[in-house]
């Protein structure tokens, strides 16, 4: 059996696990609760800056859909003039060709 890529991942994970946990275990109670604590911390941050681009990015894909029609209306002319000539009704005068 050949030993690929995903086998000396799972093999590393594992490794830094386990030093983890070693180190975890040896720690007194003050620096597990510190530990803790600045991992809530960190992880409230993260949390909140999340939520502050899920925010911006729908503000930011409201003004896309508005300033993306607007520039179409005015860098494509008067498009639907151009359409109403191609595919309109003819009069009765005109014929098809």
């Amino acid at each position: 059996m050949s030993v690929n890529s995903k086998h000396i991942a799972t093999f590393l994970m594992g490794a830094a696990a386990g030093l983890a946990a070693y180190k975890y275990a040896n720690m007194s109670d003050e620096e597990k609760e510190k530990m803790m604590t600045d991992i809530k911390d960190k992880a409230n941050a993260f949390k909140e800056e999340a939520e502050g681009l899920a925010d911006k990015a729908k503000e930011y894909f409201e003004e896309l859909k508005t300033k993306g029609g607007d520039a179409l209306k005015d860098n494509m002319g008067d498009v639907e003039s151009i359409f109403k000539d191609l595919f309109g009704k003819k009069d009765e005068g005109e014929k098809a060709v």
